[in-house]
């Protein structure tokens, strides 16, 4: 438990500091290599589908850092905090729009 607030903390803040700046390249190809494949199998084509639903399941920057964490998690990425803040904020910028 307390790992995973210690790291959605370092991931808070590593997400403001990559939304200045996002790679958006960096972070594509992260999700490609380990997002796409079960975001397209649940969702179709290309799994985006997942971000543009009607019925989201992330409403604000926060839970979708976590989610961006859990996801990591749980497909065993190996991804460095830096990555998932990447990840999240291309997403954030991409789909989301958070503030």
């Amino acid at each position: 438990m307390m790992r995973s607030i210690l790291l959605l903390t370092l991931l808070s803040a590593s997400v403001a500091q990559a939304a200045d700046a996002v790679d958006a390249g960096a972070a594509r190809k992260l999700y490609d290599k380990s997002c796409m494949a079960c975001h397209a199998a649940k969702f179709g084509g290309d799994g985006s589908s997942v971000f543009t639903r009607p019925d989201h399941k992330v409403h604000d920057l926060k839970q979708l850092q976590a989610r961006v964490t859990g996801c990591s998690m749980k497909t065993n990425a190996g991804w460095f905090p830096s990555d998932e803040a990447t990840v999240a904020a291309w997403l954030n910028q991409t789909y989301y729009k958070f503030r």
